[in-house]
């Protein structure tokens, strides 16, 4: 039976990962450990882990990750209260699959979508 997914993604510099995931998007580091080239995050029920990837060229990467949110309309206030840059293209609307999304980069260029269905 499966229970829980956590993606993996890339990342180049830990110590700037970490900082924007901890300041920017308010996560907290959950390594018991500090774990050399290795990150372990979570906010909420969400958790990500990050591996180092020296060699990462941001502009080409294509990590993505969609979260699911039950309330996007403060979620969204609270990144642009916290000066989050959002995707130019990922501003909050309404999409016509039935969510309610937003998009931002983090520093390596993994895209965060985050969605909230609509009812």
């Amino acid at each position: 039976m499966l229970t829980n997914i956590i993606p993996k993604l890339p990342m180049r510099d830990k110590s700037l990962t970490k900082e924007f995931y901890l300041t920017q998007l308010g996560f907290k580091d959950i390594g018991s450990h500090d774990f050399e080239g290795y990150l372990l995050i979570k906010k909420d029920n969400v958790e990500i882990h990050f591996f180092e990837f020296n060699g990462l060229d941001p502009k080409e990467n294509y990590g993505q990750v969609y979260i699911r949110t039950n309330n996007i309309e403060n979620l969204y206030q609270s990144m642009l209260d916290n000066k989050t840059e959002i995707h130019p293209n990922g501003t909050l609307k309404t999409q016509p699959w039935g969510q309610k999304e937003f998009a931002l980069l983090d520093p390596d260029n993994n895209l965060l979508t985050f969605g909230q269905i609509i009812e």
